[in-house]
């Protein structure tokens, strides 16, 4: 594990391999380990970095509001400490939203997209007062009973049946994030900028990759993104729910393998 210091915030990450660089942002309430089959498939042959976001895994941690848009800023601190003028940017759920606030802010510093399991529209209002009222839970009670709630809604029901080490990870991660730091960012992404209206003029290479049994953003959510992003591709994984990059990783690794080699 590596850290750079970002004015009053410390950023964990881990950076392996050699060549183009491919920056993977985790979801929430995750952690950067979340990568770590796609960091040990495509490090060989490529410089996968994966930070913990601010208030998540081994990250600082702000109490109150963190917006998707501090979370880009500091990943565009992270790419001037490491000297990385442009990257793939990659994101799975709310990290999939934070790739496509970094965009918005940093262009030019985006060499191609993966928007993985995510959605680009508003919140509704009372999708918004929910995450607002989660926040004031997960800092009232932790992260226990909620984890334990949604695992069942992050992966697939056959996933925790036939992969309990993969459910494990999930349950595990979820349970180690710092509940205060899950809470800002709550609060922070129930105000984010509707990114639909931004999906036209997204003009480098975007893979757009979801499990067929996602149950917080369903397969049309991808469909929309897919048919609003010219040229972009759009990956169905079968047998995986939220995180089709743990539940089915070697099918998720080789369809995002093929679309990086057709970019070049």
């Amino acid at each position: 594990m590596s850290a750079v210091t970002l004015g009053e915030s410390t950023i964990a990450y881990d950076d392996a391999g050699s060549g183009e660089p491919l920056l993977l942002v985790h979801g929430h309430p995750f952690d950067r380990s979340m990568w770590a089959p796609q960091a040990r498939a495509f490090a060989p042959r490529r410089r996968v970095i994966t930070p913990d976001l601010r208030g998540y895994g081994e990250s600082s941690v702000r109490p109150g509001k963190v917006a998707l848009a501090d979370h880009a800023t500091d990943l565009a601190g992270l790419l001037d400490a490491l000297g990385i003028e442009q990257v793939v940017l990659g994101g799975l759920s709310m990290g999939g939203q934070i790739v496509l606030e970094f965009w918005f802010h940093y262009p030019e510093r985006v060499r191609a997209l993966i928007l993985a399991d995510t959605f680009a529209q508003l919140d509704t209002p009372s999708g918004r007062h929910d995450r607002m009222a989660m926040a004031d839970r997960l800092e009232r009670e932790g992260m226990d009973a909620y984890a334990e709630e949604v695992l069942p809604k992050m992966i697939a029901p056959a996933t925790i049946a036939g992969q309990p080490d993969v459910a494990s990870h999930v349950r595990r991660m979820m349970k180690n994030t710092p509940p205060v730091g899950a809470a800002a960012s709550l609060r922070g992404r129930s105000e984010r900028r509707d990114y639909l209206p931004l999906l036209p003029r997204i003009g480098v290479p975007v893979l757009i990759v979801v499990g067929a049994e996602d149950a917080f953003t369903p397969v049309g959510d991808a469909e929309r993104m897919h048919a609003a992003i010219p040229g972009s591709r759009l990956e169905v994984i079968e047998r995986a729910g939220h995180m089709p990059n743990l539940e089915q990783e070697d099918l998720f690794n080789q369809r995002l393998e093929s679309w990086l080699t057709t970019i070049g």
